[in-house]
């Protein structure tokens, strides 16, 4: 099921993403999509709070994964510095993913749904512009 959203505010899409962290559960996987300052991290953060986590949540690009509990705790993934890697599919099974999923929600930016063996939501961020963007959820189960 596919549903789109005109976000105009950091706000707005915390907003989306604790609305989102509702629906989500131990085990789900949410990958992520949306160019440089779409807000992907924003919609991070609101997941974040759906989810009940207390502590910050910043972007993981330069340690590649942060780890934050709570009571669903949630695995943040950002793939950016990988992408030009031949062997990012190595780098990917590393992470552990699938061992964080056993407990907890794993979002995953710039990730391949062919690495993960059961994506539960697809997050298409687009810049339409410099003020909105169009936030596509395609829920998969």
């Amino acid at each position: 099921m596919q549903i789109s959203a005109k976000i105009t505010t950091v706000t707005e899409m915390e907003e989306l993403g604790a609305a989102i962290a509702a629906r989500l559960s131990a085990g789900d996987l949410v990958i992520l999509r949306g160019e440089l300052a779409a807000g992907k991290t924003a919609l991070v953060r609101g997941l974040g709070v759906g989810l009940g986590i207390i502590e910050q949540i910043s972007s993981p690009t330069f340690v590649i994964a942060r780890r934050h509990l709570g009571p669903i705790p949630l695995t943040h993934v950002d793939l950016y510095r990988l992408l030009d890697h031949s062997n990012m599919r190595a780098e990917v099974g590393d992470l552990d993913v699938e061992a964080d999923l056993t407990t907890g929600v794993v979002v995953v930016e710039w990730g391949d749904e062919t690495f993960f063996d059961e994506v539960r939501l697809v997050v298409n961020i687009a810049i339409t512009s410099p003020e909105e963007r169009e936030v596509t959820l395609d829920w998969r189960s």
